[in-house]
């Protein structure tokens, strides 16, 4: 009987990808996470200051009503359902949702940050990233815009070093 071999493990960006995942993709991916949670923090605040433009100087403090954000600003109900895991109605403020909205995003783990951004990326409501994360097995669409053939920063310093 002719003796197995072993398969490589992959190469992405520099970096060997195995399961479980080595140090170095959890650094590549927390260097992703640190991009995403930029590109979406600053998609949250270019919505939250539309409806700003419609409402008076206290807007935070209106009712998080769905109709009037879906006309004043049509993305922010999308992301907030991107990063929340519910969806708010009667009682809550913009205030008390934005609140929610930025706690949750800081306390989000990768493998969740990487799910949501592709998804969020394939509507068109964030950038893509420079680099994927590396090691999960799914996501919506490509959300990076670099080649494998690029290295990640965590690569170029393990050369380096």
């Amino acid at each position: 009987m002719a003796k197995k071999t072993k398969k490589s493990n992959p190469i992405h960006f520099g970096i060997e990808v195995t399961k479980p995942h080595s140090k170095q993709m959890y650094d590549h991916n927390d260097l992703v996470a640190e991009e995403m949670k930029q590109n979406i923090l600053q998609a949250w605040k270019n919505e939250l200051a539309k409806i700003k433009e419609f409402n008076d100087v206290n807007a935070m403090a209106d009712d998080w009503n769905e109709y009037d954000i879906k006309v004043g600003a049509p993305k922010l109900l999308k992301i907030q359902r991107g990063i929340c895991s519910f969806g708010y109605g009667e009682g809550y403020t913009i205030d008390m949702v934005n609140e929610e909205f930025l706690k949750e995003l800081d306390m989000m783990a990768n493998w969740q940050l990487h799910e949501s951004y592709s998804y969020m990326s394939f509507e068109r409501l964030v950038p893509r990233t420079r680099f994927m994360m590396l090691g999960f097995d799914w996501e919506k669409h490509d959300y990076s815009y670099c080649t494998n053939k690029d290295l990640s920063p965590v690569a170029t310093q393990l050369q380096n070093s």
